[in-house]
């Protein structure tokens, strides 16, 4: 065995399936033909293991493998003695653990899939960190004895005597409607321990929502009422996975969507509506689909998903081949996300509505999505309503702008559409904050409140950043 464990060879459950393949991975092994089990897999196997301790980095089964299940990931040095979880042979593995300190705000960040979640659960108490021995996972004993002389000793001893209270806002809110029963108002009595029920909601806008059902709710509403709940509650730990999701820099945009809430009538006039074809991606997304990806792309975008120039423009994009052969219920909420987009824009239609493209989706992610939906729009010479939370994809996406006015879950006025830069305006001016271009990425950034920037251009007008020439 290796003194040094240099690399982590990852194996995905999900694509690995030895019963369809002649196991390419083992035959073509240079470890394996000399005599040692590197690579332990046959027809009855579930899934392939890879010893980590006899592997080379040679990368040769990865490139083998007929189902790209097989990932070996190279470390700069060895972190074998900071390993923290890990939840089986050939997974995920996390190493060390963020340190909270009192009256401190810790921030996670990171791609999908790199541990925050993970991180965030084990600081809560919900999971129990193995120490990368899921074969025998140590006692709270052990554990303590590992963290011993660090910051985590005390931390997790606090958990454990219950002298800790720590509480984790989830990261998928569109879930809570499953599990949490009865109106917004009942739920936050029950739950509040402070007496800031008032204050919170006033705060978060949820007085106009105060009696809705909590199944009900729109995903900001929803995202709102989650923090709410965590808020209101008495804690030493509060975590916050995700709070910024389904969020609009100025609260949910409602609007109703075609065919699901009939059109305003005009009095005294008989008005034709021309009829179009609409393809529409909704905000919240239920996989309710008893398949396989494959499955559900052959069922519902059967011409579109096999055609060469949607494969490039859409489906390699998103790496939706990596997903294929998966079930659609066990999706996490990014992967989700870009299955859903890719069966919107999979449909012929004349107009594509596509509602929070970059909700769960990492901010790498986030600039993927935009880019294939601009480019598949402009290809097909079609048009896209998008309602969209993050600023950047928002003004790198649209071509025209419509401003909604008015309250929150109350009311509202659609502006007719606008230039980006008409809109931004009449849109940054009912927040009283400006923008300007970074003269480096020519990314947008806001101006500190009533610094020499933000006066200047707010006296001419431009709350959307001015063009520096």
């Amino acid at each position: 065995m290796a003194d040094r464990l240099t690399r982590i060879a990852i194996v995905s459950s999900d694509r690995c399936k030895p019963k369809k393949c002649r196991q390419e991975c083992k035959k073509s092994c240079p470890v394996v033909k000399t005599g040692k089990l590197c690579i332990e897999v046959t027809t009855q196997s579930k899934i392939a293991f890879i010893s980590e301790e006899l592997c080379i980095g040679c990368g040769i089964c990865v490139k083998k493998c007929p189902f790209e299940a097989i990932q070996i990931i190279n470390l700069p040095k060895d972190l074998d003695k900071d390993t923290t979880h890990r939840y089986g042979p050939n997974t995920f593995k996390l190493h060390r653990l963020p340190v909270p300190r009192p009256g401190q705000v810790l921030g996670l960040v990171g791609t999908n899939g790199i541990g925050k979640s993970t991180a965030l659960k084990v600081l809560a108490g919900k999971l129990k960190p193995n120490l990368g021995r899921f074969n025998n996972p140590p006692d709270w004993q052990e554990i303590l004895t590992y963290f011993r002389g660090s910051e985590l000793q005390n931390y997790f001893t606090r958990i454990l005597e219950d002298n800790l209270k720590a509480i984790i806002k989830p990261q998928y809110v569109d879930h809570i409607p499953k599990a949490v029963q009865g109106n917004v108002g009942q739920v936050l009595d029950q739950k509040d321990e402070i007496e800031r029920k008032a204050e919170l909601c006033n705060d978060l806008e949820l007085n106009q929502v105060i009696d809705r059902n909590v199944g009900d709710l729109s995903g900001g509403e929803l995202q709102r009422f989650a923090i709410a709940v965590v808020a209101i509650q008495k804690a030493e730990i509060y975590m916050f996975d995700e709070p910024s999701s389904y969020l609009d820099v100025k609260q949910r945009l409602k609007a109703a969507q075609a065919g699901l809430l009939k059109p305003d009538t005009i009095e005294g006039s008989d008005v034709e509506i021309p009829e179009f074809n609409v393809s529409y991606k909704p905000q919240k997304i239920s996989p309710k689909f008893q398949s396989t990806v494959r499955h559900l792309l052959h069922q519902k975008i059967r011409d579109s998903y096999t055609h060469p120039q949607f494969v490039s423009d859409v489906m390699k994009p998103l790496l939706i081949e990596q997903l294929m052969d998966q079930e659609v219920v066990n999706l996490s909420g990014g992967e989700l996300q870009r299955v859903a987009l890719c069966l919107c824009l999979g449909k012929p239609a004349d107009i594509y509505l596509i509602d929070e493209p970059s909700a769960y989706l990492d901010s790498e992610q986030r600039i993927v999505a935009s880019k294939v939906i601009k480019r598949f729009i402009l290809h097909a010479k079609k048009t896209a309503f998008v309602v969209e939370h993050d600023f950047i994809m928002a003004t790198y996406l649209a071509d025209r702008v419509i401003v909604y006015e008015g309250q929150p879950s109350i009311d509202c006025t659609a502006n007719s559409p606008q230039s980006l830069l008409t809109g931004m305006n009449l849109f940054l001016s009912h927040l009283d904050i400006t923008f300007r271009r970074d003269p480096t990425n020519y990314r947008p950034r806001i101006n500190k409140l009533d610094s020499t920037k933000d006066r200047e251009q707010k006296s001419a007008g431009s709350y959307y950043y001015l063009d520096d020439k």
